[in-house]
C-alpha cells in the first residue's frame, strides 16, 4: 500500500466464467472526502437528484456529467460505462453503484466506485476537466506467463497504440489485440472519461497523458502477468490473454 488512495490488488481469473462472476460485484471504492453531509441537507438532495441525471444520461450515450445545486452545496458529478457495454446494463451498473456508495460512503461529499462496466464519482469540489491521480489502484492476474522478457514489451506496445486511438476517438475508448503466436493472442482497452478536454487546449491530450501515465505504471504492479490493470478516476487501461470486450 502506497497511501490511502494508491491501492495495489491482486486479481485472479482462471476463466472467463470466473471473470462473469466478479464483473456483477464493484472492483473498488474510495470515499475520499473528509466532508459530511446529513441525510435532509441541501447537499443531499442535491447528490439524489444529481445520481438521478447522471443515471439517465448514461442510457443514451454511456456518459454522464453533470452539477445539481449551487454553492457550498452544490454536487458534482460524471458516470462513465465501459464502450462496449449495453445501454440497458450501463444504466443499470450506474444505479447500483450510486445505491453502492450509499452503503460503502454513508454521507461522505465525495466517493467513487468502479465495477467492470463503469464508474461513478461524485464530490462536492468541482472535478471536471482535471486529471485525477489521487483514486488509483492496480489489479492483476497472480499466474506468470512463461517469457516474460518478450512478452512485457508488446504489452506496452499494444497498450501505447490503444492510448494513441483512444484519445483521438470521440468516446475516448479503444480496444485492440495482437498476436503473440499462431495459437495466442494479446488484448487490451484504453479508455478515458470524456470531461478530458480543456477549453484553451487540444482535445484529447490530457486523455493521453492520463493514459500514458496508466501504462508507465503496468510494471509496478503487472510485470509478467497474464492480465492487468492501472485503474483509475480520469482513465484506465487492461490487458489480458483472451477477449475481455463484446465486438
Amino acid at each position: 500500500m502506497l497511501c490511502p488512495r494508491y491501492i495495489s490488488v491482486s486479481f485472479l481469473l482462471f476463466s472467463l466464467s470466473l471473470h462473469a462472476v466478479n464483473c456483477a460485484g464493484p472492483l473498488y471504492h474510495f470515499c475520499f472526502s473528509q466532508e459530511n453531509y446529513t441525510a435532509n441537507s441541501p447537499y443531499g438532495t442535491n447528490l439524489n437528484g444529481l445520481l438521478n441525471l447522471l443515471s439517465t444520461q448514461v442510457s443514451s450515450t454511456g456518459y454522464g456529467l453533470g452539477s445539481s445545486g449551487e454553492g457550498q452545496d452544490q454536487a458534482n458529478g460524471l458516470a462513465l460505462c465501459r464502450g462496449d457495454v449495453s445501454t440497458t446494463n450501463c444504466k443499470t451498473c450506474v444505479v447500483d453503484a450510486g445505491k453502492e456508495l450509499d452503503d460503502r460512503c454513508p454521507y461522505k461529499k465525495g466517493a467513487i466506485i468502479w465495477y467492470d462496466n463503469c464508474l461513478l464519482k461524485y464530490s462536492n469540489i468541482d472535478f471536471f476537466g482535471e486529471i485525477d491521480n489521487n483514486n488509483k489502484f492496480y489489479m492483476w492476474n497472480v499466474q506468470d506467463v512463461e517469457n516474460s522478457t518478450s512478452f512485457n514489451p508488446k504489452v506496452k506496445d499494444l497498450l501505447s497504440s490503444l492510448s494513441n486511438e483512444a484519445y483521438a476517438n470521440p468516446k475516448f475508448y479503444a480496444t485492440g489485440d495482437l498476436e503473440l503466436d499462431s495459437s495466442s493472442k494479446l488484448y487490451g482497452l484504453a479508455q478515458c472519461t470524456r470531461d478530458l478536454s480543456g477549453l484553451d487546449c487540444e482535445r484529447g491530450l490530457d486523455c493521453k497523458k492520463c493514459l500514458d501515465t496508466a501504462v508507465s505504471e503496468l510494471p509496478n504492479c503487472c510485470e509478467g502477468k497474464r492480465g492487468g490493470r492501472v485503474v483509475g478516476g480520469s482513465c484506465n487501461v487492461r490487458y489480458e490473454l483472451y477477449p475481455f470486450v463484446d465486438a
